[in-house]
């Protein structure tokens, strides 16, 4: 009586019988591959999805220099639309799908835009914190207002000198702000240092 051929099947020229302790093996290959991948689309997936939230909130110039596809530009600001939670994370998830279908040149800019955007931000931030600094200084310190005008030769000196002298009269506490240990008072001359200081700088680091 003629044997009943095994199951199985090829792989590379070598027969695997079903059942095997090599079939076995193959197969739990397989199914790691398989999780493996998995777990990789899933990854890539939240990564993209992530992507998207951010391109939400990049500005209008960088974002219309992407020319993204139009499906996605409108899939965005829908979800800039939506409030409620459930419906924007459809969204969201939606948006995610379509950023898979941007090649990696098109990715690449992406991340190279928000990365400007993000540099810029730190560089206001900056800004800020320097003429923040220097009004403190120029209303604390009589030497202060010498070093911004041998710094910055091209500032109005009067204009400043004149806002100077007004916001520390400004800043005098009254004997009863003393006695209650209130912070002293900023009036306008107080801002318009902070906004003319700002404003040179911002020429200069143009």
């Amino acid at each position: 009586m003629s044997r009943k051929p095994k199951k199985g099947y090829f792989v590379r020229g070598q027969f695997v019988a079903e059942g095997s302790e090599l079939d076995l093996q193959l197969k739990a290959e397989q199914k790691h591959f398989q999780d493996n991948s998995k777990t990789e689309l899933k990854r890539e997936s939240t990564e993209l999805q992530k992507l998207g939230e951010q391109l939400m909130s990049l500005r209008e110039g960088l974002f219309e220099r992407l020319q993204l596809p139009e499906k996605l530009v409108e899939a965005l600001a829908e979800a800039g639309r939506i409030t409620n939670f459930e419906g924007k994370r459809r969204q969201m998830q939606y948006v995610g799908k379509l950023m898979r279908g941007l090649d990696e040149e098109q990715l690449a800019a992406v991340r190279e835009a928000l990365d400007e955007q993000r540099q810029g931000s730190a560089r206001d931030s900056l800004a800020l914190h320097e003429a923040e600094r220097w009004r403190d200084d120029l209303i604390a310190r009589e030497e202060a207002f010498g070093e911004w005008i041998a710094a910055h030769p091209d500032t109005d000196s009067q204009q400043l000198r004149a806002l100077v002298r007004q916001a520390r009269k400004d800043r005098q506490p009254t004997q009863d702000e003393i006695t209650q240990g209130l912070v002293p008072r900023h009036g306008r001359a107080y801002r318009e240092i902070f906004q003319l200081v700002k404003e040179q700088l911002h020429h200069e680091h143009e």
